[in-house]
């Protein structure tokens, strides 16, 4: 057992072995739209004397990667004294009732100083399909109450999952959040990628933090890791993060802010070795900080880089969780490095270079794992948890290169349609250029381990359906291999808080601008390119089905949420692309 995660497998047992008022007061509404536990979701902090304890639960309780027998818990105690160094005694209980009077395990643990008093158990021994109610008490403080649920074992009608990323601290408040914490159909929820940003606070999407109370801290560019851990901190605070970790378990991935923007195996976009050291320093430090504010369990505890990983729902979905961020990536390629000093674009190098065998995206050991999982899966959907968007998202060449704009070409392409001899010769070869792959941060920078997983896909004779984040987009896209061939369909979240394409068109109707995409891009079937939101992803036998539900602010507590548009792949060959619902 390493003390930097005090990590505990504990089996059922057959006998059961204060806090801030305004910070009470905020738990306990926030839980009891999450978790229906009312008062008991957030118990005093007060010793039985009515003196304050010497600690407090301040940052929520949390429960992640769920299997048919076993769940993590976790959460952080924060010892009243800044001065504090010694490590602290943990109770913990699991219950089948909210009340917590039907015990079905409990046991101790330690809150250790070298782990910024961070507790993780991993407990076992639990029943299919089940939900389960858990809290954990130390020097007579008491936490919040949380809710998880255990994988079913084998038959499952229908899996739910809530599916996130990018959720900036200072850009906005978490009403995502809050709106998937009211529900209680969820199976598990997916983060994939950016639950931190690592800017400073001048940085990035930053213009209303100290409105909205939102300032980052600490203010300084996160580095070493004392400012990882300040920094989830910070975001464990909000209440509608906390409503949401108490309500369901959470399986999660990292993506570059939880690092530095555009991370890849050995440096980012904007790391500068020589002001601020070397990267393997600050991505050691941030993984550290992630194992230990996250409630995931390591897959290997000597090697906590590799948090790639799998969950069986059933017989119904393997959910195959993904590192395309770290582990294995290359440096991305930058399309400004092709142009000579002419300005001529070197467009058969730059095709070249992409399409490379040797560029990874995963790594050849991920590729390998994930192949034999595929291979002995025997459920009807492989779902595939991860970062970035995998469809082709290419520009018409004269579109990538500024040469006519993306409303014009559309424009351009429908009078086509209409009237072909309306056309000019130039505008007939503006609509028969090739597409260019501009994107490189996504697999479209990486085709060759993109091709891999399509034929990997089709070897298996898989129902295979993406999920994706990053772009702070929604998008629903058809997924081809290189010839033409449809594999499956992919499914991308927009963000929690960070802002969208809203940004760079401004003054625009966001809608024009998201059906200008839907008919500049030939895969791409939906788009929505200015709201914050989440994805619900059901699968049943027959169907997986997409609804993509929207806030609309994240600027005031005071907001409304809806479904704005349900999409859905079937099954089977001849299938496995989108349709209506």
């Amino acid at each position: 057992m390493k003390r930097s995660v005090p990590l505990q497998t504990i089996t059922v047992q057959s006998s059961p072995a204060p806090r801030r008022v305004f910070l009470r007061q905020v738990c306990a509404t926030a839980l009891v739209g999450a978790t229906g536990l009312g008062s008991a979701a957030c118990s005093s902090t007060a010793t039985g004397g009515g003196e304050l304890a010497g600690v407090e639960f301040l940052h929520g309780v949390a429960s992640g990667d769920p299997l048919d027998d076993r769940v993590i818990l976790w959460t952080r105690v924060t010892p009243q004294s800044p001065r504090a160094v010694n490590d602290i005694a943990v109770h913990w209980q699991v219950a089948s009732d909210a009340q917590m009077r039907q015990l079905v395990a409990s046991g101790s643990s330690v809150a250790a100083a070298d782990a910024d008093y961070t507790v993780k158990i991993d407990c076992s021994g639990l029943l299919p399909g089940h939900s389960y109610f858990y809290r954990f008490t130390a020097q007579g403080a008491q936490s919040p109450i949380g809710r998880t649920r255990t994988l079913p074992k084998a038959d499952a009608d229908a899996v739910r999952l809530a599916v996130f990323c990018c959720s900036n601290y200072p850009a906005g408040y978490f009403n995502v959040y809050a709106d998937a914490a009211k529900r209680n159909d969820f199976d598990a929820a997916l983060h994939i990628g950016d639950y931190i940003y690592e800017y400073e606070s001048t940085g990035y999407a930053c213009g209303d933090a100290v409105a909205l109370g939102r300032l980052s801290e600490p203010r300084n560019l996160l580095v070493v890791l004392n400012d990882y851990r300040r920094r989830y901190a910070q975001y464990r605070t909000d209440p509608d993060l906390q409503a949401l970790h108490a309500s369901v378990p959470m399986i999660a991935v990292w993506d570059d802010h939880e690092f530095a923007d555009d991370a890849w195996r050995d440096g980012s976009a904007d790391h500068d070795a020589t002001k601020i050291g070397p990267f393997s320093l600050r991505k050691r430090a941030a993984m550290n900080a992630y194992h230990e504010w996250m409630p995931i369990r390591a897959p290997d505890p000597d090697n906590r880089e590799r948090i790639y990983r799998s969950f069986d729902f059933g017989k119904l979905v393997s959910l195959h969780m993904l590192d395309t961020r770290l582990i294995g990536r290359d440096q991305q390629l930058m399309m400004s490095s092709y142009f000579d000093a002419a300005g001529k674009f070197d467009d058969a190098k730059y095709r070249r270079d992409l399409a490379s065998p040797q560029r990874q995206m995963m790594g050849l050991e991920q590729m390998q794992w994930l192949e034999r999982q595929v291979a002995q899966s025997r459920a009807r959907w492989q779902i595939l948890g991860q970062q970035v968007l995998m469809a082709r998202m290419e520009y018409p060449l004269p579109v990538a290169f500024e040469e006519i704009s993306g409303a014009e070409y559309v424009a351009l392409k429908n009078r086509g349609s209409l009237d072909p001899a309306s056309l000019s010769s130039r505008e007939r070869a503006c609509l028969a250029a090739p597409t260019l792959p501009c994107y490189l941060d996504s697999w479209d920078g990486y085709p060759h381990n993109r091709e891999l997983v399509f034929q990997m896909m089709q070897r298996y004779r898989k129902n295979l359906v993406v999920l994706a984040g990053d772009s702070h987009n929604a998008w629903a896209s058809d997924l081809h291999d290189d010839a033409g061939r449809q594999v499956g369909v992919e499914f991308a979240t927009t963000s929690v808080s960070s802002p969208g394409l809203e940004c760079s068109h401004p003054g625009k109707n966001p809608d024009d601008i998201a059906s200008m995409m839907e008919q500049m891009i030939a895969p791409l079937y939906y788009a929505q390119t200015s709201k914050r939101g989440y994805l619900i992803v059901t699968a049943t036998d027959d169907e997986v089905r997409c609804d993509f539900r929207f806030v609309d602010t994240v600027h005031s507590h005071q907001y409304t949420a809806s479904t704005e548009r349900s999409v859905r792949t079937l099954a089977g060959p001849g299938n496995r692309k989108l349709v209506e619902c």
